[in-house]
């Protein structure tokens, strides 16, 4: 049975996800549920029951989350449905920290700056600094994220992290 305060979380995260990454508010609301529901595996009419969502919603939701590594789908043996649950490995690998995308970006605001020729100097100082941007980002994403594996590892290792949940503790 779905509680109310689950419903209000789920609605919570689907106002962040679809604020912050433009998510369809489903994907967030399936995102917020999974972090709180029990059973923490849920099949698909169970989610589309629990959020008062349709089925073809839900497995959207699902594929889209899939995407990003932050969902498992997984089927027992003998089973006919799938059963979804947050990925416990999305902290380990998270998505968005890979460099090459902003190199890219970088490079295309070097080309405009090249095919921009004399436009105004406020017009070119924008291009410049997203060109710096871009490549700051491509050179400390993926440091940021070794020094979250770091930390990882020292709060599983002083017990800060219960590796059966991966929930940090609060002290």
């Amino acid at each position: 049975m779905v509680t109310d305060a689950e419903r209000t979380y789920a609605d919570r995260a689907a106002s962040f996800y679809a604020r912050e990454y433009g998510f369809p508010p489903v994907t967030g609301r399936v995102l917020g549920y999974l972090a709180v529901c029990d059973p923490p595996q849920q099949t698909i009419d169970g989610l589309a029951e629990a959020l008062l969502a349709s089925r073809s919603a839900i497995a959207g939701a699902v594929r889209q989350l899939e995407d990003y590594h932050a969902v498992l789908r997984t089927r027992a043996a003998g089973e006919r449905v799938d059963r979804v649950s947050l990925n416990p490995a999305a902290t380990l690998d998270p998505r968005g920290f890979d460099g090459g995308p902003y190199k890219e970006q970088a490079e295309l605001a070097r080309e405009a700056l090249a095919l921009a020729g004399d436009v105004a100097p406020a017009r070119r100082a924008v291009l410049a600094e997203a060109a710096a941007l871009y490549d700051f980002l491509a050179a400390r994403l993926p440091e940021v994220l070794t020094e979250w594996h770091q930390r990882r590892r020292a709060l599983r290792a002083g017990a800060d992290l219960d590796p059966g949940t991966a929930k940090e503790t609060t002290s």
